[in-house]
């Protein structure tokens, strides 16, 4: 599986594609940050994010983007920015036919280091020592990206796992059920 992680933003938005190899091999297939230009009106902006992404999603033909979930932030205007960026990413997936996955960064956190209460370092080390990277990618938008891409391939196969075994036992409960209904 290739996953896509976009760590949204406007003046940055990192990407970083994780690709499994066996049963928890992971390594790193293309790290980047796109930068857009910051004296540009915003729409300007969103349409250099959009090319820029689109352009990965063509080059890297991922099976699933993963993309941080803006969860709060104190600051408003980052807050709009970050939700603007990631909305394009979304945008740009539904329109490739692939799915999105969206994660808060806490659960990157914890699924990187094993703390939803990482700081950035400890990620980074973490993205560092899990890919066999010989430095931690820079910006650290890019390694936030990485870690996103890591956290859907650990997190998201569980998950989908575990709504196919909620899926499997509600459809036993229901043929139980309808069972032992009397006609």
């Amino acid at each position: 599986m290739r996953v896509l992680g976009i760590d949204p933003g406007l003046t940055r938005c990192g990407l970083g594609v994780v690709e499994s190899r066996g049963s928890n091999a992971l390594y790193m297939v293309d790290v980047g940050v796109i930068r857009t230009t910051v004296d540009a009106p915003l729409e300007a902006r969103l349409l250099e994010l959009e090319t820029a992404i689109s352009l990965w999603i063509e080059r890297i033909e991922p099976d699933v983007i993963a993309v941080e979930r803006v969860f709060s932030q104190l600051n408003v205007k980052t807050a709009m920015a970050t939700g603007q960026a990631a909305g394009v990413a979304l945008l740009l997936a539904a329109k490739a036919g692939i799915p999105v996955v969206m994660h808060t960064p806490s659960e990157v956190k914890a699924s990187v280091t094993g703390s939803g209460r990482a700081d950035k370092k400890q990620v980074a080390l973490m993205v560092q020592r899990l890919l066999r990277l010989d430095a931690i990618p820079k910006p650290v938008d890019s390694t936030d990206a990485l870690a996103l891409a890591i956290c859907h391939h650990w997190r998201g196969v569980g998950d989908s796992k575990l709504e196919i075994a909620l899926a499997n036992e509600r459809a036993r409960l229901t043929s139980r059920a309808t069972k032992a209904t009397p006609a």
